[in-house]
């Protein structure tokens, strides 16, 4: 992508105030689109990303810039704006970089650039139909399919140059349905660190239909009652909830400034022994799995909570000069436009011992969460409230009939606690993360939890 003399030059020009460290993050990304509403084609988009982020370190002092060019003079000149706000002198010795290739364990089979775009326009089509003719209660079906090439280049003073050529696709099906003059709605979006064959993992209809068949529930449930209860969440997307209640809080960003209710905790029990909780960018093929992470560091299995004891944090090197802690291989960002941190990869709760029909049989009067849907926390606490988007009242140990308007609302560092009960079964869901360096794609995971008490928004 830029030729070792010109990564050479630009950081040694970026060095050349008095930095300790510089860093050049070359970027070339082209993502696709195709949208389907009501069986017929509505948008198909293309979009191209290239330029170059250049960030230098004094100590804990960062400094960076951005230049949406790869050609010489536009790189060279970044690297002298970056360098300017030092303002300190230094002695740049002769840098030698030495390319690593780190490997890759996310084979991919189809790259979706070759193939054409009726292939794909007849497979969103048939997962709309599916969901279309699930129901006569079904009005509107959409169907998206994306993908992205994804290709980095990174090269630091430490004379590191590495890179990486990330792919991946998605498909994202949503159906309303209406009735009585309300709207429900329903989707199923899976993704994968894979081409076009991610279509061979998911058949087109039985998306569909379970767009539409959680849509049609969701318009038949009545409202569930506020209150305190026992919750059992379901594996796959239930992850979100130790994603955003507990995740966030344990990425070094927040607590190396003190903002995280886990700051100063390593080594303590901060959850029920029943749980551990990891973060794995290695996963082969997953939506949220990277070789190395955009300070080309190479990715790793991070168990983050063992047996409820706080292990370590996610950790990127700015914030692990801060911490006087090693880098993770946590560090992220959606495009060179955006300064990278410390952010998830693939994380979950692994399986534990309990059976899933003994979960539900221990709840008297409760709430069975099948998916969870979006939510909100606040990393400095812990605070956060999610929705329910497909929930069952559990009675005398059953599964009964459907509810909706729930919502949870707790704090992460108590959830944690109150896990009691932690299934054999883990499955993981899809989403994309929103931070400080933008919007990356993450997996999130769990087998089926039981929370024996939790705040329960409804009416």
């Amino acid at each position: 992508m830029l030729s070792q003399e010109l990564l050479k030059e630009t950081l040694g020009r970026a060095l050349a105030t008095g930095a300790d460290y510089a860093e050049v993050f070359a970027e070339h990304t082209q993502s696709k689109w195709i949208e389907i509403v009501s069986e017929k084609v509505d948008a198909i988009g293309d979009n191209v990303i290239s330029g170059v982020g250049i960030r230098i370190f004094k100590g804990t002092r960062c400094v960076s810039g951005s230049a949406s060019s790869l050609e010489p003079e536009a790189i060279l000149q970044c690297a002298s704006r970056v360098a300017e706000a030092l303002k300190d002198s230094a002695v740049v010795e002769n840098l030698v970089l030495r390319e690593r290739i780190f490997g890759d364990v996310h084979p991919v089979k189809i790259v979706p650039s070759s193939v054409e775009n009726s292939y794909k326009i007849d497979y969103v089509r048939e997962a709309c139909l599916a969901a279309k003719d699930y129901s006569s209660e079904i009005s509107q079906v959409t169907g998206r399919f994306l993908d992205v090439d994804h290709k980095i280049l990174i090269a630091t003073s430490e004379g590191l140059l590495a890179q990486d050529r990330q792919i991946r696709s998605r498909v994202v099906i949503s159906a309303v349905a209406s009735g009585n003059g309300e709207n429900q709605s329903g989707m199923a979006s899976p993704g994968a660190r894979k081409g076009v064959e991610l279509f061979e993992d998911y058949e087109a209809r039985e998306l569909g239909k379970k767009a539409a068949a959680q849509a049609v529930t969701m318009l038949h449930a009545g409202y569930i009652s506020a209150g305190v209860m026992p919750v059992a969440i379901e594996n796959g997307f239930g992850g979100v909830i130790f994603h955003e209640a507990c995740g966030h809080s344990l990425e070094a960003s927040s607590v190396a400034l003190g903002q995280s209710q886990f700051t100063g905790k390593l080594g303590q029990q901060i959850a029920n022994p029943k749980v551990t909780a990891i973060d794995d960018g290695t996963i082969p093929n997953g939506w949220g799995s990277i070789n190395i992470d955009d300070e080309g560091t190479p990715s790793q299995k991070n168990v983050l909570i063992e047996n409820g004891i706080l292990k370590t944090y996610m950790v990127d090197k700015l914030n692990g000069r801060r911490l006087g802690m090693a880098s993770t291989g946590n560090s992220r960002r959606q495009s060179y436009q955006f300064e990278p941190t410390s952010r998830m990869t693939n994380t979950y709760i692994a399986a534990g011992q309990d059976r899933d029909e003994d979960i539900i049989a221990s709840m008297e009067n409760g709430l069975y969460a099948r998916e969870m849907g979006g939510g909100s926390v606040n990393p400095v606490t812990g605070e956060f409230n999610f929705a329910v988007r497909e929930g069952y009242i559990v009675r005398n140990g059953k599964i009964c009939e459907p509810v909706r308007g729930a919502s949870l609302v707790g704090k992460g560092s108590e959830i944690l606690q109150k896990i009691d009960m932690v299934g054999k079964n883990v499955a993981r869901g899809q989403g994309m993360c929103g931070a400080s360096s933008g919007s990356i794609p993450t997996d999130v995971g769990q087998p089926l939890i039981r929370v024996s008490s939790i705040t329960v928004g409804g009416r």
